[in-house]
């Protein structure tokens, strides 16, 4: 949003609008007019959302208050743009200013609404010491890398945003204090029809799909018993999960206990503990008298979950495990 010139003949700049002032004193504004700006290209009001979030400047008095009259105009916008204006202020830097200045702009309830509804939905405090969900998800976008040439993961960005937008709609109290059974499956809902809405794609989809399916099974991590834990451990992204999981704890009540856990158990473990050999296949099964049928899967993983505990090693102990299971079909 500025415009500067260098002549090639001198190197002098040529700067018509003041934009070196500006820059010196960390401020957005629009060329001229906000509002004919704004009327030529509606996604400008976002941009300059997002310009002020990554560079940490403030927004022009008279630009902010444009924005702030004509937010539905916002509506206008392609999902497509409005979508990657968005994940560029959460990647970038400064993601926590961002979600801020939308909400104070009102651009949020017309881009994002369902995270708006997150403001004033408060938590046990203590898990949540930090206050409401709207405030527990800024401390987690706070805590994302920000400064020069930063690009965060966007699926990493918008699963902070999403992983507990399901709290707004599921918060129950009772003597026994507050509650949100079910958050985690409305948030798949509520988290899937925002992303259909925002034309993600599928990929980017089910990343951040699952990161919110799994975010909560790191509070009992430690007693999982071991084929679990390493069907756990080996999921696709689970460095992103493992992430997710640590700002998290940062951004509430910041134990890292079962991060550290985690961390230290894929120190510890061979690849081959997560992902041992095939024991058995198919052809083994019906050379053992199984006629094929979808039984064959249950047998395949009852063999690998006595692979990953550390009960069987060699293929005749896996036929041993089938036959005593599910009997011997060899003799008819």
């Amino acid at each position: 949003m500025w415009y500067l010139w260098l002549r090639a003949d001198t190197g002098n700049i040529i700067d018509y609008v003041n934009s070196r002032q500006d820059i010196e004193n960390r401020l957005i504004r629009t060329i001229g007019s906000p509002e004919e700006r704004f009327a030529e290209d509606h996604l400008r009001m976002l941009r300059a959302v997002r310009f002020a979030a990554n560079l940490g400047y403030d927004i022009d008095a008279e630009t902010f208050n444009a924005i702030k009259l004509h937010i539905t105009a916002i509506r206008r916008v392609s999902a497509e743009r409005t979508r990657d204006e968005l994940t560029k202020l959460l990647t970038r830097g400064g993601a926590r200013r961002g979600m801020e200045i939308l909400a104070e702009t009102g651009l949020l309830a017309e881009v994002l609404p369902e995270v708006k509804e997150l403001r004033g939905v408060e938590q046990p405090p203590r898990f949540h010491p930090e206050g409401d969900v709207w405030e527990h998800t800024l401390r987690m976008l706070d805590l994302l890398p920000s400064g020069e040439g930063v690009e965060n993961d966007l699926r990493l960005a918008w699963g902070i945003v999403m992983h507990d937008i399901g709290k707004a709609h599921t918060r129950s109290e009772n003597e026994s204090g507050i509650h949100f059974y079910g958050h985690v499956r409305e948030g798949e809902k509520i988290a899937e029809a925002m992303m259909r809405r925002l034309r993600f794609s599928r990929a980017e989809m089910e990343t951040i799909l699952a990161l919110i399916h799994y975010h909560m099974l790191f509070i009992n991590v430690i007693d999982m018993r071991p084929n679990r834990l390493k069907r756990f451990l080996r999921m696709p992204d689970f460095d992103l999960h493992l992430e997710l999981h640590r700002l998290d704890c940062l951004g509430s009540h910041g134990s890292l206990e079962s991060y550290e856990f985690c961390r230290n158990k894929l120190a510890e473990m061979a690849d081959e503990e997560l992902h041992p050999p095939r024991l058995l296949n198919g052809n083994d099964l019906i050379r053992m008298g199984f006629p094929p049928s979808p039984l064959f899967s249950e047998i395949m993983r009852t063999i690998e979950d006595a692979q990953l505990e550390g009960e069987i090693s060699t293929s005749d102990e896996a036929r041993r495990l089938v036959i005593d299971r599910w009997g011997d079909k060899s003799t008819g």
